[in-house]
C-alpha cells in the first residue's frame, strides 16, 4: 500500500468550497497533505489547506498545470475543465472520480441518457440544444426544464407551467423532463474504492424550501417503509456500478406515489444530503471519500443515532458582511453542531452553513430541528 500519511503524498483538490473545507479535517485528521485549487483567496479552503492555488477550474492550462504538481486529484465541485483532466490521466496521473464519469454527469442531457441505456429508472425527457428550439416543440404543461450545465442548488431548474413561464429561461443547452408526482424526495450515498468494494450510507429523506428550490431539512433515516429503503438503496448500487466511479456518489431520488424509486439526478462527490453523517454516523462522507479514492478499507456507513440537517443559507433582504444572529441560542440545545462555512459576505439564499441534530429519537430531532431553523438568522451587519 501506498504510504499517504505523514509522507511526501500530495493530494489535489479542485474546488475549495465548504465540501473541501469539511473534507480537509479528515486530511488533518490523517496528517494527508493537500493541495487545492479554487478561483478565490476568499474560498473557506484557502487559509487551512497545506497548499493554495489561485486559479480558474474551467481553465486547460490551470487544472493541467495543478495535476502535475500532485499525486492524486479530486473534486469538490464537477464544473472543472474535463479536456485537461483527460491529459492528466492519459498521462498517468490518478483521478477520481475518473474524468469519463465526471463528463456524463456534468452535462444533465448525457447523464439521463446514461440512465436510460442502463436500465436505471428515471422521469421521461427530451434535450434540446437551445430554447428557441424548445419553443418549436409542441409541450404539454407543466413540464421540468433544466440547464443542461452549470446549475446548482436550485439554479438551472424551473417548473414551467405555461406558455408565458417559456420566456424566463435562458437561452442554453437544456432538457425537459415529465414532472413526477412523488411522495418523498430521497438521496443514498454509495462508496465505491478501486477494489470495487461498495458501501451505501442510509436513505435520507429531503424536505425543500417552496421558493428557492433549495434543501432546507435532510433527515436520516428516512420516515419510509423498510422494502422502500431498500429498493433505493439497491438502485443506488445499481447507479455506482453501472458508472464503475470510484469516490463517492450521491443518488437523488423521488418515491413516486405507487412506492416505485426513479432516478432524479447524481452528484459524483460528497454532498449536502450526506452531512448529518459528521455527526450521526460511524464514518463521515468526508472521511469515505477520502478512504474510497486512496483505495482504503470503507468505513461503517451506519448511523449512531438519528441526525438531522438543516442548511444555514443567506436570508432574503441581506447582502454584505455575514452575521449569525441566535446562535447562542442554538448551542444551548442538546444534540445540536453548527458548521460554519466561512464565507464571509452573505446574500439571499447562499449557503453559509448547516447544523446537524443528533438524537436517539427521530421525532424529537425533527422538533430541535425546526426550533433551529426558527432561531439562528443568517443576517449581515
Amino acid at each position: 500500500m501506498k504510504n499517504y500519511f505523514s509522507s511526501n503524498f500530495k493530494l489535489g483538490v479542485l474546488g475549495g468550497g465548504q465540501l473541501g473545507k469539511m473534507l480537509l479535517t479528515e486530511t488533518q485528521k490523517f496528517d494527508i497533505y493537500t493541495c487545492i485549487l479554487d478561483a478565490t483567496h476568499e474560498a473557506p479552503c484557502a487559509q487551512i489547506c497545506n497548499e493554495f492555488h489561485l486559479g480558474d477550474l474551467m481553465d486547460f492550462d490551470t487544472v493541467y498545470n495543478f495535476g502535475k504538481k500532485v499525486n492524486l486529484l479530486t473534486i469538490e465541485i464537477e464544473h472543472v475543465n474535463i479536456e485537461a483532466l483527460q491529459k492528466l490521466e492519459e498521462e498517468g496521473l490518478e483521478i477520481y472520480p475518473q474524468p469519463s464519469v465526471l463528463k456524463t454527469i456534468q452535462h444533465k442531457g448525457k447523464q439521463k441518457d446514461f440512465f436510460v441505456k442502463n436500465n436505471i429508472p428515471t422521469s421521461p425527457h427530451k434535450r434540446f440544444t437551445s430554447l428557441d428550439q424548445l419553443k418549436k416543440e409542441t409541450l404539454a404543461f407543466p413540464f421540468v426544464w433544466k440547464s443542461a450545465q452549470f446549475g446548482y442548488d436550485g439554479t438551472g431548474v424551473k417548473i414551467v407551467k405555461n406558455q408565458n413561464d417559456l420566456n424566463s429561461l435562458t437561452n442554453t443547452d437544456c432538457i425537459v423532463e415529465d414532472l413526477i408526482p412523488f411522495k418523498n424526495e430521497l438521496a443514498v450515498i454509495v462508496a465505491r474504492n478501486k477494489n470495487g468494494e461498495t458501501k451505501t450510507y442510509p436513505v435520507v429523506e429531503m424536505e425543500f424550501h417552496p421558493e428557492a428550490n433549495q434543501v432546507e431539512y435532510v433527515i436520516c433515516p428516512a420516515r419510509i417503509s423498510e422494502n422502500v429503503a431498500l429498493k433505493a438503496r439497491n438502485i443506488a448500487l445499481k447507479v455506482a456500478n453501472s458508472f464503475q466511479h470510484i469516490g463517492l456518489l450521491a443518488v437523488e431520488m423521488f418515491q413516486t406515489k405507487d412506492d416505485e424509486i426513479i432516478v432524479n439526478e447524481v452528484a459524483p462527490r460528497t454532498h449536502n444530503s450526506g452531512h448529518y453523517s459528521i455527526e450521526a454516523s460511524y464514518t463521515s462522507q468526508f472521511e469515505q471519500h477520502l478512504r474510497s479514492i486512496l483505495n482504503l478499507p470503507l468505513g461503517n456507513t451506519d448511523s449512531k443515532v438519528a441526525g438531522i440537517m438543516v442548511n444555514l443559507v443567506g436570508e432574503e433582504g441581506f447582502s454584505g458582511n455575514v452575521v449569525y444572529q441566535n446562535i447562542e441560542e442554538i448551542l444551548k440545545m442538546d444534540g445540536v453542531t453548527p458548521h460554519i462555512y466561512g464565507k464571509k459576505q452573505t446574500r439571499p439564499f447562499r449557503k453559509m452553513g448547516h447544523v446537524t441534530i443528533v438524537n436517539n429519537d427521530l421525532s424529537e430531532a425533527r422538533k430541535i430541528a425546526e426550533n433551529v431553523k426558527n432561531t439562528i438568522r443568517v443576517i449581515s451587519k
